[in-house]
């Protein structure tokens, strides 16, 4: 099963976050075979993280509570609050797959939550340049859309939301991405 994780950082966090930088990579490495994409969101041009997106298979869902709960962020008091849902890899591919390569500042996070309905019934992928990863988050059972996640290079926010055309969405966030672990 593919997990999306997205742990978003508490204010006032960045100086326990960057002591805690080694520790959360040491846990990483641990899941380096099962990561399908990860890495900090973050604002402006100083990069100041705002959270951090791990997306990954893991055998169940017990499995992918353990992951969130345990990162030591976590138990340290880094995040406000943490996003876990089941994903559905549609493009078939990790980040390091993508043929454009790693964003250089012009790479996005793209949440979209909607209404819950049938999976049958989810958005597809839109036929765009610079799509990394595109899924939907499905509720625990799998039988349910509930959103979709897109990592995707872009010239701007703006051009960063078209990776989730139409009205499927409730809400819609767009977070600065850029690849994540060891450099």
């Amino acid at each position: 099963m593919d997990f999306f994780c997205y742990h978003r950082d508490r204010a006032a966090s960045l100086d326990l976050r960057m002591e805690l930088l080694e520790d959360h990579w040491s846990y990483m490495d641990r899941f380096a075979q099962e990561m399908i994409a990860r890495g900090p969101t973050f604002v402006g041009e100083d990069e100041v993280p705002t959270g951090s997106v791990h997306v990954l298979t893991l055998p169940d869902t017990a499995t992918a509570r353990a992951f969130v709960f345990d990162e030591p962020g976590y138990q340290a008091g880094v995040y406000r609050d943490v996003m876990l849902r089941r994903w559905r890899n549609d493009l078939g591919r990790t980040m390091w797959e993508f043929p454009g390569g790693a964003p250089e500042g012009d790479g996005y996070l793209v949440l979209g939550l909607g209404e819950a309905r049938p999976v049958e019934e989810v958005p597809a992928a839109p036929d765009i340049k610079g799509l990394i990863t595109f899924g939907p988050l499905l509720s625990d059972d799998g039988g349910r859309w509930l959103g979709t996640i897109a990592m995707v290079r872009a010239q701007s926010s703006e051009q960063a939301r078209d990776a989730l055309p139409g009205n499927d969405y409730a809400e819609v966030e767009v977070h600065q991405w850029r690849f994540g672990g060891r450099s």
